[in-house]
């Protein structure tokens, strides 16, 4: 059950990230025009054989309501991507608050006290029972 429920909270995240980035990269406004697209097309062939239907539909000429508002909307959204804090953005020449200095007495440690016999012990065999228990 627990498994089941793992891959459900995965799948639905999933979901939401790609309905994210499709919303982030303007492509709810590629599949609004592929609807206006489509009933554009079956209107007009009611009225028109299909290459007249499928001219009219794709030549820009004839727009719908739903293009109209599709372009009005994409104007819109251009004109309101940078917030005019980002446009007024200014640079100074101004000094870090915080400086790292080395220090003043430093020196410099042998390396005598080091040896790789200090390292080669085994441990004890059983393990000691304070840190087993």
């Amino acid at each position: 059950m627990f498994r089941y429920s793992q891959c459900m909270f995965v799948r639905l995240g999933n979901c939401l990230l790609i309905v994210a980035l499709i919303g982030a990269t303007g492509g709810h406004w590629a599949a609004l025009q592929a609807i206006a697209w489509t009933n554009m097309l079956a209107n007009n062939l009611r009225t028109a054989s299909f290459e007249e239907a499928l001219a009219k539909t794709f030549d820009g000429k004839h727009p719908c309501k739903l293009c109209k508002s599709i372009d009005a909307g994409k104007g819109a959204e251009k004109k309101t991507e940078l917030p005019q804090i980002l446009k007024k953005l200014e640079f100074t020449n101004e000094r870090p608050a915080i400086v790292c200095r080395a220090p003043q007495d430093f020196t410099l440690l042998s390396e005598t006290g080091f040896s790789p016999s200090l390292f080669s012990h085994k441990p004890p065999v059983p393990p000691p029972r304070s840190l087993a228990a």
